[in-house]
């Protein structure tokens, strides 16, 4: 018998109408238009496995929402250690070109389910399922593809959320939109070719952006990212909340952006007018 002040055992397996009740309570809500990054396992046993989390993330959102996921694309190591081989490298392609694993499984497992659009940046590339999918896909930067031209850009002015739903707050992709923004010296810019497949054939080109894969300028720890989060949940904005067995975050994407674009700028003695 359960006690009175104690609550209630979780399910030994999430379903589908748990988890949309959980993102609720969380703060999602119909119409929304949300970036998520999901840690499948620490989620839990979901009964219908990672589908039935996407299919209930779309519950709540409804016909007018938009799911998001960051696939980014992993260039073959093969470019730089035996360019011999480079013309036998597969051009990216945003209908078949895989999501690089270090994301995760979410992000694949969403550019996978019908209906599911990409981006065509092939590192900044993102998925996008429901109402805006097509819209927030389209026309991204080719270079510098995490600013204003590109699926992060859009989240924010279309006033969108970001949710981490059990993965670490220092992977929440949107701060390079911020890292993009921020009026701070010495950016560190990452130069690069890649093939992308057009009209049928391969074509390589050179990319430019600001680079992603450390802080953009140094001084800043690897894992400052959470670092901001944990301060803009200081402050009293964003929600904590538990889905399924997942701590998870959600935010709103264009405060979130101009709190961590103000503190970028502040640690490097930016003032804006």
């Amino acid at each position: 018998m359960t006690s009175p002040n104690k609550p209630p055992a979780p399910p030994s397996t999430w379903t589908r109408a748990i988890l949309a009740k959980q993102l609720q309570t969380l703060g999602l809500e119909p119409g929304d238009a949300v970036l998520a990054h999901a840690a499948l396992r620490s989620v839990g046993p979901i009964l219908g496995g990672p589908d039935t989390l996407i299919a209930a993330i779309g519950d709540v959102l409804g016909p007018e929402g938009t799911l998001l996921g960051y696939c980014d694309w992993q260039l073959p190591d093969e470019v730089r250690d035996a360019p011999k081989l480079r013309d036998q490298i597969p051009p990216f392609d945003p209908l078949r070109s895989r999501s690089t694993r270090d994301n995760g499984a979410f992000p694949e497992l969403l550019r996978t389910t019908p209906g599911a659009r990409r981006s065509g940046n092939p590192g900044a590339s993102c998925a996008a399922l429901g109402g805006r999918a097509e819209w927030f896909t389209s026309d991204h930067a080719l270079d510098y593809g995490y600013g204003p031209q590109s699926p992060f850009g859009k989240l924010v002015a279309a006033g969108g959320k970001t949710l981490m739903l059990g993965a670490p707050l220092d992977t929440m992709t949107l701060l390079h939109h911020a890292e993009h923004l921020a009026d701070i010296p010495h950016k560190r810019v990452l130069r690069y070719e890649a093939p992308l497949l057009i009209d049928g054939r391969t074509v390589w080109r050179e990319f430019e952006e600001f680079d992603t894969s450390d802080p953009v300028v140094e001084g800043l720890a690897d894992d400052f990212f959470a670092e901001i989060v944990e301060a803009f949940l200081a402050t009293g904005q964003g929600r904590r909340g538990v889905i399924g067995d997942a701590p998870s975050v959600l935010v709103d994407a264009r405060p979130m952006v101009a709190f961590a674009v103000h503190w970028l700028e502040s640690r490097f003695g930016v003032t804006r007018q």
